[in-house]
């Protein structure tokens, strides 16, 4: 089974780099156009950050070392948003936040998709079988891509997080908020999905086929 799969990522590396930074890339495209529908206004302002300097400084002043990833781990690239101006110097009303590590996440869900896609492409089955892998591949897909959103709104206390989604789309702004510590299980729970069926896909590949059964000879 590890063979066929090795043999199949070998086969299809240079598609699934292709395919993963166009759904990351793709995807921050997307969450733009949500919060431009939604809100009724175009950005107004962005705002680029050091990634590497601030990196570089959280490692240099933090004195605990098991602190600094989940610290790095938040850590802006570049904020796009709309500033309302009526109140002094301005309040971010909205904004899109690209944080290199979600990109990294969005990544590696963008290739292991089209892994995914290229075992099912080659799946003998069904229609009825192929049509459950597909959607079990996209309930995966949409459960860590829907969690690694970095949308950000002033009602929700301005932090970018994946529940904002969920507010915008009318769920109660509590009932929102009280959801976000559920993130990391969701998207464990989609790459979960993914990579078994990943498994379940090459290992079904890499079964002997089923010997013809011979028809009786009539005398």
């Amino acid at each position: 089974m590890f063979s066929t799969l090795w043999t199949d990522i070998r086969g299809n590396w240079k598609r699934m780099l292709l395919h993963g930074l166009i759904f990351a890339l793709l995807f921050q495209v997307l969450m733009m156009i949500a919060l431009i529908v939604r809100f009724q206004a175009l950005p107004n302002y962005v705002t680029g950050y050091n990634w590497v300097a601030n990196v570089a400084w959280i490692i240099k002043s933090t004195p605990s070392w098991s602190d600094i990833p989940p610290i790095v781990w938040e850590e802006w690239l570049l904020e796009i948003g709309k500033m309302n101006y009526d109140y002094g110097m301005g309040i971010s009303e909205w904004s899109l936040n690209v944080v290199p590590s979600r990109l990294l996440v969005l990544f590696i869900l963008g290739a292991t998709v089209s892994l995914c896609m290229a075992l099912t492409r080659r799946e003998t089955c069904s229609t009825a079988n192929t049509g459950t892998l597909r959607a079990t591949t996209g309930l995966g897909a949409v459960l860590v891509a829907m969690t690694n959103a970095t949308m950000s709104w002033v009602v929700c206390c301005a932090t970018p997080s994946w529940v904002v989604g969920l507010a915008m789309l009318g769920l109660g702004v509590s009932t929102s908020l009280a959801m976000e510590t559920m993130g990391p299980v969701l998207t464990g729970g989609g790459f979960g999905l993914l990579v078994a069926l990943i498994l379940f896909l090459a290992w079904h590949k890499s079964r002997p086929e089923p010997e013809p059964i011979a028809e009786a000879s009539h005398a």
